[in-house]
């Protein structure tokens, strides 16, 4: 393979790739000084002349001629007179000899190593010029096209046809996708394996929403509205905390838009996800009442020490800030930063169970650990998942799902007691 030959495959390959012109150059450079040194030890009485365009290279290597007899004939950029001579007859010591050095000098091995040198170079400069771009473009939305759906991930590509990977976690449970289908996600983070830059894509992400409402809300891409906190449950619920620097913008309003018209843009990209607008206050009694939207508190007692809020309401009421699956009091629980425990009013206790009357069939710890999240009730504490259960008390899986047995039970014998009966006199 002639030089010619070499530079331009190599300069076509990197055109591919979109690598500029000094930085091709810069690596032709590198590997043909890489050559050298292997060959000669040093390249520093060496000049690399390279011409992309025309294919073009030329290596000269520069020596001073000593006299035969010189000590100095060993050093590197030193060549004795006789052997200058061989190149041209009228040399005289202390001239300077510049000697063309072809490319099939270094042997067929050495330039078939230069050309997977080069390749090489150009993939790795190609991976690290993508970290660079996607490093610098976490927490942004990109738009791009499914290419192959697997059980754990999807295979996104961008409209460089770069390859992003949208993990089963990071998507809306909701989600269906098909080859060919444009979906928008944003850039969560940039792992790098095995030096291979791995880009992770997330739907699922508070940021997500984030950058949506920016697209959707003008008042928040340009400052006038700040999100303060952003909590969700992917697909079911998500809260979000607005702060307004103009007092003339409603935040909660601007957010929603005419009719729902900006909110709802948001909701359709998220799957029908229930999205939650809240105004934000440094006001903490306030925030929390805020947080449980849409559930009316009666009163509140919060210990900033423990981190914890008990929170009082109607009967009515309870379900609402408990939410499906326990969903509304968790994320109101995130939104704020503390713990958020549920009481009922006391005294009214109609058509439910306190849970002190199961303490025949249920330990009194037991009982107690239900108590200290606020579900004092045998309906207070089957409107919460099991596993939100487990996760805000000491107790294990087995043992929730054994009181939640005990109280179905108990609920099912009182709606068979209050079937109405037909005597039999009526009869």
């Amino acid at each position: 393979m002639n030089s010619n030959v070499l530079i331009e495959s190599f300069a076509e390959f990197a055109r591919s790739k979109n690598i500029d012109r000094p930085t091709m150059m810069s690596i032709l450079e590198d590997v043909f000084r890489t050559m050298i040194r292997k060959k000669y030890t040093t390249d520093e009485n060496f000049d690399v002349i390279i011409n992309v365009d025309q294919g073009d290279l030329e290596i000269w290597r520069n020596r001073e001629i000593v006299d035969d007899n010189s000590e100095d004939i060993w050093d590197f950029d030193k060549i004795p007179l006789a052997e200058a001579r061989k190149i041209e007859a009228d040399f005289e010591v202390g001239e300077e000899v510049a000697e063309d050095v072809k490319l099939e000098d270094f042997g067929r091995r050495a330039v078939l190593m230069a050309r997977q040198t080069l390749i090489q170079r150009v993939k790795d400069l190609e991976r690290d010029n993508l970290y660079q771009q996607y490093k610098d473009m976490v927490g942004e939305i990109i738009t791009g096209e499914v290419y192959q759906v697997w059980s754990r991930e999807a295979l996104i590509l961008d409209k460089e046809e770069n390859e992003l990977v949208l993990p089963k976690v990071e998507q809306i449970p909701k989600d269906r996708y098909r080859k060919g289908d444009t979906i928008r996600a944003v850039v969560h983070r940039v792992d790098v394996l095995n030096g291979t830059p791995k880009i992770i894509l997330s739907r699922a992400a508070p940021a997500f929403l984030e950058r949506l409402f920016e697209l959707e809300v003008p008042e928040i891409y340009d400052g006038l509205i700040t999100i303060k906190n952003i909590v969700r449950e992917p697909g079911e619920r998500a809260k979000v905390a607005v702060e307004s620097y103009d007092d003339r913008i409603d935040p909660v309003g601007a957010c929603v838009g005419m009719k729902g018209s900006r909110i709802h843009a948001v909701v359709r990209e998220l799957e029908n996800e229930n999205i939650d607008v809240i105004n934000y206050t440094d006001n903490l009694e306030l925030y929390i009442a805020r947080a449980l939207s849409p559930a009316k508190l009666t009163s509140m007692k919060i210990n900033e020490q423990t981190g914890r809020v008990s929170v009082f309401l109607k009967p009515d009421q309870v379900s609402l800030a408990i939410g499906r699956g326990g969903a509304n009091i968790k994320l109101a629980s995130r939104l704020v930063g503390m713990e958020i425990d549920v009481f009922r009013d006391a005294g009214d206790y109609e058509e439910d169970i306190a849970l002190d009357e199961f303490r025949d069939e249920i330990e009194e710890w037991i009982l107690n650990e239900f108590k200290k999240i606020g579900l004092d009730t045998g309906r207070a504490v089957l409107a919460v998942s099991k596993e939100d259960i487990v996760r805000r008390t000491e107790l294990e899986e087995e043992t929730v799902q054994d009181v939640f047995r005990i109280i179905r039970q108990e609920f099912e014998a009182d709606e068979e007691q209050t079937e109405p009966t037909i005597s039999d006199d009526a009869q």
